[in-house]
């Protein structure tokens, strides 16, 4: 019989309805229940493409002795980390704060009055490797809430007293200068692995973020090595295993340090993050493997993440059926020589072991090797490879495909429309623009409501119950504002301008710091407050740049003081730790650069000239550059306001710092001025 998950909308909790375990979704009522019954709450975090939160629940919360003493003892609490991710944030900082490390799943034990005091991520079905089982994990931590409450209560007051402590220090409200992001940059260098491309060690995750800065102090500087830094990273990422060879996009990290072997799941956000990192590089450096991974991420995007109502799904999950019924991690994406001979016949198949670096002893589990494009001197017939791609993809349609997850979050999909739009653009491709047009109209239509206040998750059209946090609200209004650059049209750039106004008036304290939650948001045990880029650049980061942009479009000062401000956390962390604070230094260099302002003026938008000056306005340089494009007399954007056409022709001007150049109709004029 299902649990009370089966009235939610989240595919991950969905996931769960069917287990023997009684849980309840994050609520008041959970917690009245704890009070009621006078049990501890075994909190349960994870997301549904999460491979060991799958192990977990086949393990445990699909066994009926485990889930009868989870019932009798505890009350018990699945929450999305997608969904939620304040709560998701505030319990991760305790798990950290306590064991040195956390991660997914998340298993905490808390007070009925939601304090913390027991943590732990995985727990095998039997004691293994030092780690204790998951059953006498519950059993001792019963017998404590039994027998030694008041201790149990002493620990939780003190984990929430250390939390409460752990305020941020923020710089001193002023953005980085030449300094701190000179010093960045040699922090960068020194964790770079020149061998293979990116930072650290294993495991590997894309830093889109961090490649966006280098991009950004190259083009203001001119510093070649962060250049290198950026494209050799590119290369070697859309060379790896951690790129789908064949249906494109970028899976979540690389187990090793060669990006060979993926933790296969897709999420949306790293592909969105991906593809206008390497369009970017692309504008940069007219590097055609960068055109080609930027434009096949942003066809798997919208071929295999597009969901029904127009909006992008949140991710497909690592594992799949193998064929034999049982799910593996990378079933769908690995091949054997024999599969290759399968599909392909023996002499097309030695060429495609050869060109994917698919070995007889295999690269992955088993003999079976994940795609790569290895460097080698040979040169392959271009058309007999596309012949032998397209067999392979077709072949792999007929797998088993992983699961998806068809929940549509806010932030993520801002990231998208940003990617799609600015992908379209550069490379002509109208589709691309109106699939982010389709995505930001579903979240006008369905997470929007009459006061521009944002709901996060969506899902099959109806909307969630849980209130956007910020980087939602800073994320769309990127994608916003990238959308009214490409298109000209200004209700984007109005509808930026509300959710940057919650930003100032519910997410920024007193001294211009940002919060994840709105002041008017659920209390929890602290109000969470991250300002680091890890997976997606953090709420706070990417409200600075989309404060700056809009300001830019605008000329708003209070969202100009209110990025300045923000920026200020960039001052104190960059050179400390710059891996993660990688889109905050990015907007850092738009800070400095201006960012420049460009206005393009034509008798319309599909006048030739006008059409060129545009496309050489989006495709400079400079780093954060905002573009409007118009009529003089439209009325669309406030930086065409008074601008005219010089002797009838359509005219382009750049302004940054209060100056403005000449206007000019020549489009290689403009190039140059915008370090093109």
């Amino acid at each position: 019989m299902p649990n009370r998950l089966a009235h939610e909308t989240s595919p991950y909790l969905l996931q769960h309805a069917d287990n023997p375990v009684d849980w309840w979704p994050w609520s008041a009522e959970a917690f009245e229940e704890a009070r009621k019954t006078n049990k501890p709450v075994l909190l349960s975090v994870g997301y549904s493409s999460c491979h060991w939160c799958h192990v977990l629940a086949r393990e445990s919360f699909e066994d009926e002795a485990v889930a009868a003493f989870m019932n009798d003892h505890f009350v018990n609490i699945k929450v999305d980390r997608e969904e939620r991710p304040d709560v998701d944030a505030v319990y991760m900082e305790a798990v950290q704060a306590a064991t040195g490390q956390g991660g997914w799943p998340m298993t905490v034990f808390l007070t009925p009055e939601a304090e913390p005091f027991y943590f732990g991520t995985y727990f095998p079905p039997s004691p293994r490797q030092g780690m204790p089982s998951f059953r006498q994990v519950l059993e001792g931590v019963r017998a404590a809430w039994t027998d030694r409450r008041d201790e149990v209560a002493e620990v939780a007051q003190k984990i929430v007293r250390d939390l409460a402590g752990r305020e941020i220090s923020y710089g001193d409200s002023q953005a980085p200068g030449e300094e701190q992001l000179a010093a960045a940059l040699l922090g960068l260098t020194r964790e770079y692995d020149a061998q293979r491309g990116g930072f650290g060690g294993a495991p590997k995750f894309p830093p889109s973020m961090v490649v966006e800065f280098l991009l950004r102090h190259h083009a203001r500087t001119g510093a070649e090595g962060a250049l290198q830094m950026a494209q050799d990273t590119c290369e070697r990422m859309a060379r790896g295993g951690i790129h789908d060879q064949l249906g494109g996009g970028f899976a979540r990290y690389s187990v090793d340090r060669d990006w060979i072997v993926p933790h296969f799941e897709k999420m949306l956000y790293d592909n969105a993050l991906l593809c206008r990192v390497y369009a970017h590089l692309w504008r940069a450096t007219g590097s055609d493997l960068a055109r080609r991974v930027a434009l096949d991420t942003a066809d798997f995007m919208v071929r295999e993440l597009r969901t029904a109502e127009g909006g992008f799904a949140s991710a497909l999950d690592a594992d799949s059926d193998d064929g034999t019924g049982k799910h593996v991690e990378g079933a769908y994406y690995v091949w054997t020589p024999e599969q290759l001979r399968e599909v392909l016949g023996e002499q097309d198949a030695e060429l495609a072991a050869q060109y994917f670096g698919v070995t007889e002893e295999g690269t992955f589990e088993h003999g079976q090797s994940v795609l790569q494009l290895p460097q080698q001197d040979t040169v392959f017939d271009a058309e007999k490879v596309e012949s032998i791609r397209r067999r392979l993809l077709d072949a792999r349609a007929e797998r088993p495909a992983p699961g998806r997850d068809d929940k549509v979050v806010a932030a993520w999909n801002g990231l998208a429309i940003a990617a799609l739009a600015e992908t379209g653009a550069y490379f002509d491709r109208p589709d691309l623009v109106e699939a982010a047009l389709g995505a930001a109209d579903l979240l006008v239509r369905l997470h929007l409501d009459e006061q521009a206040r944002l709901s996060r998750t969506s899902k099959d059209g109806q909307v969630g119950a849980n209130a956007g946090v910020l980087e939602d609200y800073a994320d769309v209004a990127e994608g916003f504002l990238a959308l009214a650059s490409v298109t000209g049209e200004g209700v984007w750039l109005d509808f930026a301008g509300f959710l940057l106004d919650h930003v100032l008036t519910r997410f920024t304290g007193p001294e211009g710091a940002l919060f994840d939650t709105a002041a008017d948001a659920e209390r929890l045990i602290r109000r969470p407050q991250d300002p680091t880029d890890n997976a997606v650049p953090s709420g706070w980061t990417a409200a600075a740049g989309a404060l700056l942009s809009y300001a830019a479009q605008t000329g708003a000062e209070p969202h100009r003081a209110a990025a300045e401000k923000a920026l200020g956390v960039v001052k104190a962390l960059g050179p400390r730790v710059p891996r993660f604070v990688g889109w905050g230094l990015a907007v850092a260099e738009a800070f400095l650069d201006g960012p420049r302002e460009v206005a393009v003026v034509g008798p319309s938008l599909t006048d030739a000239g006008t059409r060129a000056l545009h496309r050489t306005a989006l495709l400079g340089n400079a780093p954060g550059a905002v573009v409007a494009v118009g009529t003089p007399d439209s009325g669309e954007l406030p930086l065409l306001a008074d601008r005219i056409l010089v002797g009838g022709e359509p005219t382009a001007y750049v302004c940054r710092h209060f100056t403005c150049d000449a206007p000019t109709t020549d489009a290689e004029a403009l190039r140059v001025a915008l370090g093109g």
